[in-house]
């Protein structure tokens, strides 16, 4: 069962550049002026395919799952059962700790959440909705020891 879930992005995005291209042709059909129907297809299609780029990258790698056994950061799984502790917002250590999702950095936009671990490490988890994460960890890790 998901308990939390953030898709890391969403696949509406693709949909801005080539809608905002579409709009630009109509304002220029409205008005009278010189279509640029090959330029503004062009940039449509090049930034719809840096787009989907993008979210691919961003549901890979920025992706954050909570199941009830599961922490799915990115491209990392860390099982509950390894989870101690989360610890409180305020602790120096968790500041300083390597994020979870292989990678070197808590993502932009996200904030960490200090976990300590059963063999003592401290990492980081992270998300958007940090404040539901760690209410949702804090439950899973109850409900997991009681």
């Amino acid at each position: 069962m998901v308990l939390f879930s953030e898709p890391g992005a969403r696949w509406r995005a693709v949909a801005y550049g080539p809608l905002l291209c579409a709009v630009i042709l109509l304002v220029e059909w409205l008005t009278g002026s010189t279509l640029h129907w090959f330029a503004l297809g062009f940039c449509a299609v090049a930034i719809g395919g840096f787009t989907v780029l993008q979210v691919m990258a961003g549901r890979t790698h920025g992706r954050v799952e909570l199941t009830d056994s599961t922490l799915h950061q990115g491209v990392e799984s860390l099982s509950l059962a390894d989870v101690a502790a989360v610890l409180p917002a305020e602790d120096d250590d968790a500041a300083q700790a390597s994020p979870l999702g292989a990678l070197s950095g808590v993502p932009r936009r996200r904030r960490g959440i200090g976990l300590r671990l059963v063999d003592g490490r401290i990492v980081q988890a992270w998300a958007i909705d940090h404040t539901g994460l760690r209410t949702a960890l804090s439950s899973a890790l109850a409900g997991s020891q009681g």
